[in-house]
């Protein structure tokens, strides 16, 4: 069973107003809707946070492209794609 513990946080009144106003809209509780806001949140920084580890990982393992290796790159791109446009 999943179980549910309370939290607080202080919102200045003009949130509080919205929230309570979408809740009303959504026929849904002010908790409700803070529960969901926070898992949201949670759920995205979390992978945000795991995908800068991964990137920190790869460049710890020298996995990686410098600035100039990457214009260069993309420089190529552009040149064969202009190529193809004037042909």
């Amino acid at each position: 069973m999943n179980t549910t513990s309370p939290i607080s946080a202080r919102v200045d009144e003009t949130t509080l107003k919205d929230l309570d106003r979408l809740a009303e809209e959504l026929d849904r509780s002010r908790s409700w809707l803070v529960a969901q806001a926070v898992r949201e949140y949670v759920k995205r920084e979390t992978e945000f946070l795991e995908f800068v580890k991964i990137g920190e990982d790869e460049i710890e393992n020298g996995d990686f492209h410098t600035q100039d290796e990457m214009e260069a790159w993309l420089e190529e791109r552009i040149s064969k794609r202009a190529g193809k446009e004037a042909s």
